[in-house]
């Protein structure tokens, strides 16, 4: 039997191969620092999309210079960033792989010489700076930052646009009440910690017509801030929104001790899936076939999110379709020793 892993899955009109996703793993490798692509990335991706990977999904991609978690990290503020970003794409299409971008922005876990901005003037602990609170004009300016770098996206042939609403960066410090004490319009209630979000996805969608994914810290990891029932509604205003997968991570918002697991971010992928009637993506300790069919099979999730993993095997596809007993066509340079 064609195990799950390997059966192909469409998202509107594009179709992945199999559900192994190279889950979005900053490298820190811009030695320029003016985030434009090196040649390391370009080997970094066609390597796994060279391994099988159905769906590689580049690093946190920031929408604004200011918005780097560092000077190391990939840019998509400028159309001086396009050719590196094609180059890129060519290489992973050239495997038949899928791609896509996750647009970013840090807040105040920007650890840079500048200052940094955050929906509260809150540190995220003593060794980060304090940022500014972000203001009216500010926020604007940003959901318009990450317009154009939706736009952007589309120029160097991305197929998937996932928007970084996770690990304690800009827009999951808006929607988590631990980070979020504004009285405007943009704080408060959970309607309006979410509204950020909202008008980012409105945005985008007015350039974007592929699919549109968001990652979210579904665990906050205190008790103050947000429940499974807040991500369960988040969750459900994105799909009234038409985002096409929810992305299940956790943690990053405030400083928390994690008990991680194999599987330990399952569950929340499972809830979310099951309660607000969303694909989703489940990610965190997933390391072999057998366990990430195991997550398909009982409808867990619809895609395999693998990060670790694949930094340690790039032919990890390769290992699991042998576990599960199934056949993986080989790159045809590599068939000799593809047994």
């Amino acid at each position: 039997m064609k195990s799950k892993l390997f059966s192909p899955i469409t998202f509107r009109n594009i179709e992945l191969k199999n559900r192994v996703v190279m889950a979005p793993m900053c490298m820190y490798a811009c030695d320029t620092e003016d985030g434009i692509v090196q040649d390391f990335h370009i080997t970094h991706y066609e390597s796994r999309a060279a391994g099988q990977v159905g769906l590689i999904m580049l690093e946190a991609t920031a929408v604004q210079p200011e918005g780097r978690i560092s000077t190391k990290d990939l840019g998509i503020w400028d159309d001086k960033h396009l050719p590196g970003l094609k180059k890129i794409n060519e290489r992973i299409h050239a495997h038949r792989a899928k791609s896509s971008i996750q647009l970013a922005h840090a807040g105040r876990k920007a650890q840079l010489p500048n200052q940094i901005v955050a929906p509260s003037a809150l540190a995220f602990d003593e060794t980060y700076q304090t940022p500014k609170e972000i203001s009216s004009e500010q926020i604007e300016e940003t959901i318009q930052a990450f317009q154009k770098a939706a736009v952007r996206a589309r120029h160097a042939d991305f197929d998937i646009i996932e928007l970084h609403a996770a690990h304690g960066y800009l827009i999951n410090q808006f929607l988590s009440p631990l980070t979020n004490k504004r009285e405007d319009r943009y704080g408060g209630t959970r309607e309006n910690r979410y509204r950020f979000l909202h008008d980012i996805i409105e945005a985008v969608k007015q350039v974007w017509t592929g699919p549109l994914f968001v990652r979210i810290s579904a665990d906050e990891y205190h008790q103050d801030g947000n429940t499974l029932a807040d991500f369960i509604y988040f969750s459900e205003q994105m799909k009234q929104q038409g985002i096409d997968l929810v992305d299940c991570s956790t943690g990053g918002v405030v400083k928390a001790k994690i008990q991680a697991y194999p599987g330990y971010q399952v569950p929340k992928a499972e809830a979310i899936r099951n309660q607000a009637n969303i694909a989703t993506g489940a990610v965190g300790l997933i390391t072999t076939g057998i366990q990430a069919e195991e997550i398909l099979q009982n409808d867990r999730a619809d895609l395999i999110f693998l990060a670790r993993a694949l930094l340690r095997n790039p032919y990890w596809p390769k290992a699991a379709a042998q576990e599960l007993n199934d056949e993986l066509p080989a790159p045809t340079a590599y068939q000799r020793g593809w047994i």
